[in-house]
Order: C-alpha cells, then sequence, then structure tokens
C-alpha cells in the first residue's frame, strides 16, 4: 500500500469514529399546546382608566383569582370566551363602561377577544368568571346587582341623611 492509500484509509477511519462518537442531533419535539390567557381588565373611559391584567394559565388553574371556574368556563366554550353562557342576572342601566382583553392560546388555536362592556355587573353576566379579577370587581358587582333589585322593587338604596343617623 501506498502513504496516500493509507492516508485516505486513515482519514476515513477517524471520521466514520468521530461520526459515530457524535450525540444524535435532537428532534424536532411538537410545541406543547397549552391553554393560556393573558387577560386586561380597565375601568372607566380612555382618560381615567384603571387597568389591571393577569396571565390565567389552565393547565393546572394558575394566575387568577378564580382560575378553576374559569378555566371550567372556558373549557366549556372551547376558549371563546364569546361563546360562555350568559348568566341570567339583572343588571342595572347604569354607564360605567368596562373594556376587557384576552390574548393567548387554547388547545394550540391563537386567541383574541376584546369587548366594551356597560358595567361590571353586564360583564360578568356575559363572561363568568374569566375577567373577575380581583374581590373589588366582585363588591361593585353586587353594588349594581343591589341597586338594580332596589329598582325593581322600586325602593330608593340611597345612603341615609343625617336626620336618618341620630339615635
Amino acid at each position: 500500500m501506498t502513504k496516500t492509500t493509507l492516508a485516505l484509509r486513515g482519514a476515513l477511519l477517524a471520521a466514520a469514529v468521530l461520526t459515530l462518537s457524535a450525540p444524535a442531533p435532537a428532534l424536532a419535539r411538537p410545541a406543547e399546546v397549552g391553554n393560556w390567557l393573558y387577560l386586561t381588565l380597565s375601568k372607566g373611559d380612555a382618560l381615567t382608566r384603571d387597568v389591571r391584567g393577569t396571565l390565567l394559565m389552565c393547565d393546572p388553574p394558575q394566575g387568577h383569582p378564580r382560575a378553576a371556574r374559569a378555566c371550567a368556563e372556558l373549557a366549556a366554550a372551547q376558549g371563546d370566551v364569546d361563546r360562555i353562557p350568559p348568566e341570567q342576572t339583572i343588571c342595572p342601566m347604569i354607564y360605567a363602561p368596562v373594556s376587557v382583553s384576552a390574548r393567548g392560546e387554547w388547545n394550540g388555536r391563537h386567541v383574541e377577544y376584546e369587548h366594551t362592556f356597560a358595567n361590571a355587573c353586564d360583564l360578568t353576566a356575559r363572561t363568568g368568571a374569566v375577567f373577575a379579577l380581583s374581590d373589588e370587581q366582585d363588591q361593585a358587582q353586587e353594588q349594581d346587582q343591589d341597586g338594580a333589585r332596589a329598582q325593581e322593587q322600586g325602593t330608593d338604596m340611597a345612603m341615609p341623611g343625617p336626620q336618618d343617623l341620630r339615635h
């Protein structure tokens, strides 16, 4: 054998050893499907906006005060906020705008939702627990519903005047 043949065999043998000893390339793994939404809620008009936001994750439910209920409602609606069945409730006709948005992914599908509701009661009646981002919102909704009941019953829930506070 000639020196060239030996050198060529040695180079091929070295290349084969290096190829076999190198780690196997990582196999492409399908992206994990996750159910999550970044939710925002803003109260008031454009000039006096109070904005809150949170990341709702549903595998397992977390990141939201009512994550389990919100995830269950979204699962029943296949991640579509518009498909959440509205609650049967009476809301007052008081304009206190609440704007909400949801952006994320549900079962591998991109989700994008935006809507402005007349008030917190209307928001909760139509979106369930999804945008219940704080206890303060729950209190506002209860006050709205109390006002609606009083209006329906023809009673006035006005604050007591000084004459009513005397003992």
